[in-house]
C-alpha cells in the first residue's frame, strides 16, 4: 500500500534511502530522523534544505524553495522512520533498549489498541521490527517516555476513558456470551455490544479478549491456542469440501476468516500434489496450436459403421452397455491424445503451484483440466466394456463366476487406458485385450491350485456330472440381491461409517476400493482413525447381518 507523504521531495528522500543506503546508514538516518521530530514546533515552518541536511548531513543539489509546515513534517517524518526501518530489516533482539508492542502499550496504559493508533497520529514514533520471521510495529522505550513528556495529560485521559468499571465489565461480558452463544462472529458480537453500552469496538474488544485469556475454561470465544494439527486442517478442509461456509468455520476453530481462507487453500495444494497425473507423453503436445488441433470436440461417427444389435433378455448391466456405441479408430485416437494432453496441461501447471502461498486460480486451472481428464478416460472405458464382458465369457467355464471376471476385467481395462501408447498406431482393443487376457492368466491358475487342495477320490464322478451351475445371468439376479441385502444392514451404521465401508470396499460402482489413507484425505483424518471406525462398523455389521438372517457376510 502507497504511503500518503504531504511533501513530495520527502517521499522520494526516502524511496532513494531504501533502495540505495547501506543498512548501518539507514539506521542512523532513522536516529536522526526521531531526533529532529522531537524536535518540531508545530506552528513552525521547515524548508525541505533544512529536513534533508539534519537526517541525511548533507545538502540536497537541487534548491527547492518549499516549505512544510511542522505539523506535516511530523508526520512525514513519521512515515520516514517506519519505512526506511523496515527496510533495513531491524532485529528486535539487536535493540540496545526496550521495545514495545501496540499489546504491551495497550495493557501497560489500560487503554485500547486504538488509542495507540490515534497517539501515533499525535506524535508517538515507532519503527518496523523482526519479531522472529514477522515484522510488527515496535516502540523504543526512549520514544514512549519522550511522548509521554511531550502529552502528560492525553496520556492520562486516554487510560481514564478506557477504563471500564466492574459494572461495565460485567455487563459487555454478559452481552458477548449472549450473542455469541446465538451464533454471531467475533466481529458481530464486538460491534453489537459496543453498540450497546456506548463504547468502542477496541475496548470490546480488549475486555473480551482478557477475559478470554484468564478464564480458558469459561471463554466466550472458543479458540484452539496454537497452530492447529494436521488432522484438525484436513477435518476443516473436509467440512469446508462439504459445504460449510467459511463464516461457520472461523467460528468453530476461533480462526480469522482469511486463515480459514488459508488453511483451505494449503489443504486443496496437498491435494492436488497427491493427484496422479502421470501420462503417455507426445511431441504433438508442443506445438504452439495443441489446445486448438486436440480438444476439438470428438468427431463424428462415420455412418457406414452399423451398431451392435443388443440381445434380448439381458441383465440390466450387460443391457446398458449395448447404449454405448462403439469407437471409430479416429475417434479412439482423438480421445486418447485429449486425455494425455489434458493431464500433461494439468501436470505443467502443478509444477508451478506454491505450497505456502496457492494461488486459487491456478488450482481451479489444474482441477478443471484433471476433471476433464477424468471424463475423457470414463468415456474411454465405457466404450470398451463389451470387450471385457466377451473376454470373461470365454473364461468363465474355468473360473465359475462371471461377474467377479467382469469386474476383475475392468480392472485391468482402466489401467490398460492409463498405459496405451495411441502414438504408436496400434487399436486399443488389441492392446486391452493383451492386458486383460495376462490378468486372467494370473488369477484362474491360482484357483485352479486352491479348488486342487479339495479335490477327493470321487473326481471322476463330479467330472462325469451334469454341470448344475447357474448361468450368469442368474448370477446377475443373486447380485442384485446381495447388494439389496448389503443395502439393509448399511442403514444399521451412521454417516460417516457407511461412506468409510463404501470407499473400503468399493460398493459404490463409480469408484474403486480406496486404501485407508486415500479414505483418510477424503474425510480429514488419519488412517489409523480409519482403520478403528471401520474395524468398529464392521463388528455393527456383524450383528445387523445376524438381525436380518443374512448368511454367508464375509
Amino acid at each position: 500500500m502507497k504511503r500518503q507523504y504531504h511533501s513530495c521531495d520527502l517521499q522520494q528522500l526516502c524511496n532513494q534511502q531504501v533502495r540505495f543506503a547501506p543498512r548501518e546508514q539507514k539506521i542512523q538516518q532513522i536516529d536522526r530522523a526521531e531526533r529532529l521530530h522531537s524536535e518540531l514546533k508545530p506552528e513552525q515552518m521547515y524548508s525541505y534544505e533544512y529536513i534533508c541536511f539534519r537526517i541525511t548531513d548533507y545538502r540536497p543539489d537541487f534548491n527547492p524553495q518549499q516549505t512544510i509546515s511542522g505539523v506535516h513534517a511530523g508526520h512525514d517524518l513519521r512515515l520516514f522512520i517506519e519505512d526506511v526501518s523496515d527496510a533495513a530489516n531491524l532485529a528486535v533482539t539487536d535493540s540496545v533498549e526496550p521495545v514495545h508492542t501496540v499489546d504491551d502499550l495497550s495493557r501497560k496504559f489500560h487503554v485500547a489498541t486504538k488509542t495507540i493508533s490515534r497517539w501515533r497520529q499525535q506524535g508517538l514514533v515507532g519503527r518496523r521490527f523482526l519479531f522472529g520471521k514477522r515484522k510488527r510495529l515496535g516502540f523504543l522505550s526512549s520514544s514512549v517516555e519522550r511522548f509521554i513528556a511531550q502529552h502528560p495529560q492525553r496520556v492520562q485521559r486516554g487510560g481514564q476513558f478506557s477504563q471500564l468499571s466492574d459494572e461495565e465489565r460485567g455487563e459487555v461480558l454478559v452481552r458477548a456470551r449472549r450473542l455469541a452463544e446465538q451464533g454471531a462472529s467475533p466481529s458481530q458480537v464486538t460491534q453489537q455490544v459496543a453498540s450497546s453500552v456506548g463504547r468502542s469496538v477496541e475496548t470490546v474488544r480488549y475486555t473480551i479478549k482478557r477475559h478470554d485469556q484468564a478464564n480458558p475454561q469459561r471463554t466466550i470465544f472458543p479458540t484452539e491456542s496454537g497452530p492447529l494439527s494436521d488432522e484438525r486442517k484436513g477435518q476443516l478442509y473436509a467440512a469446508y469440501r462439504q459445504g460449510e461456509s467459511v463464516e461457520v468455520l472461523a467460528r468453530r476453530y476461533g480462526r480469522t476468516r482469511a486463515s480459514i481462507y488459508r488453511i483451505v487453500n494449503e489443504q486443496r495444494a496437498a491435494h492436488l500434489m497427491q493427484l496422479s497425473l502421470s501420462y503417455i507423453y507426445n511431441p504433438a503436445f508442443d506445438a504452439r496450436d495443441a489446445s486448438e488441433v486436440i480438444l476439438q470436440p470428438l468427431p463424428k461417427q462415420e455412418s457406414s459403421v452399423q451398431r451392435s444389435r443388443m440381445p434380448s433378455g439381458l441383465p440390466h448391466y450387460l443391457a446398458s452397455l449395448y447404449e454405448v456405441p462403439l469407437l471409430s479408430r479416429e475417434q479412439e485416437q482423438h480421445l486418447f491424445r485429449k486425455y494425455n494432453y489434458l493431464k500433461h496441461c494439468a501436470d505443467a501447471l502443478r509444477s508451478q503451484l506454491d505450497l505456502v502461498r496457492p494461488k486459487g486460480r491456478l488450482m481451479d486451472r489444474i482441477e478443471e483440466l484433471y476433471e476433464q481428464a477424468v471424463a475423457t478416460k470414463k468415456q474411454i472405458v465405457q466404450a470398451n466394456l463389451r470387450l471385457v464382458v466377451s473376454i470373461a465369457k470365454r473364461h468363465v467355464d474355468f473360473s465359475g463366476e462371471f461377474f467377479a471376471l467382469v469386474s476383475d476385467g475392468n480392472v485391468s481395462l482402466i489401467r490398460a487406458v492409463e498405459n496405451f501408447d495411441y502414438g504408436r498406431g496400434n487399436k486399443f482393443s488389441t492392446y486391452a485385450s493383451w492386458a486383460i487376457m495376462k490378468n486372467f492368466a494370473r488369477t484362474i491358475p491360482g484357483e485352479f491350485k486352491h479348488r486342487d487342495r479339495f479335490r477327493t477320490s470321487y473326481e471322476d464322478l463330479f467330472f462325469s456330472e451334469q454341470d448344475d451351475r447357474a448361468d450368469p445371468y442368474s448370477q446377475e439376479v443373486a447380485q442384485q440381491l446381495r447388494a439389496r441385502q448389503v443395502g439393509t444392514i448399511l442403514s444399521y451404521l451412521d454417516e460417516r461409517e457407511q461412506k468409510i465401508i463404501i470407499s473400503r470396499f468399493g460398493l459404490d460402482r463409480t469408484c474403486e476400493p480406496q486404501t485407508l489413507h486415500e479414505v483418510g484425505v477424503t474425510l480429514g483424518v488419519t488412517k489409523e482413525r480409519i482403520r478403528q471406525i471401520e474395524a468398529k462398523a464392521l463388528d455393527k455389521l456383524r450383528v445387523a447381518a445376524e438381525s436380518e438372517k443374512i448368511e454367508h457376510l464375509e
